[in-house]
């Protein structure tokens, strides 16, 4: 049995997996999740500081859900947070599309995906004489 304390409340609770919070305040940050994802349907032109305002939801919250890929921005929207690669903004995520295609070649490549696979050349057959006895020719 894994016993914890909660990291938001304190109260201690048998941990599974994944973020160190009790259900019960799982179910709060789902319910303000729930909340922020009306609010920026109704208002997709709001800015991240004025969604948490709105919301009661730090903003480093709401950041961690735009890396989760839960909320997502239209293309119009002032929210955007650098790729953790290369800094282009980008609307949802943790990478651009450009450095995760890079990073899938990448892997392409050192798992040898894209290389031809080599032919293989079996060695010659020896004819085998079995266990006869051989003779040298003197001339």
């Amino acid at each position: 049995m894994n016993i914890r304390n909660c990291r938001k409340c304190g109260k201690v609770f048998n941990h599974i997996g994944g973020i160190p919070i009790c259900p019960a305040c799982k179910e709060a940050v789902e319910k303000r999740f729930q909340d922020v994802k009306k609010y920026v349907r109704e208002n997709p032109r709001s800015d991240i500081r004025q969604i948490a305002a709105d919301c009661e939801v730090e903003v480093q919250q709401i950041q961690q859900w735009i890396r989760e890929e839960r909320l997502e921005f239209t293309d119009d929207s002032p929210i955007k947070l650098p790729c953790e690669n290369c800094g282009a903004m980008i609307r949802a995520g943790k990478y651009c599309d450009a450095c995760k295609n890079a990073m899938a070649r990448n892997l392409t490549d050192a798992f040898g995906m894209n290389k031809p696979k080599a032919t293989v050349v079996e060695p010659a057959k020896k004819h085998s004489d079995g266990n006869k006895m051989r003779y040298l020719d003197k001339h």
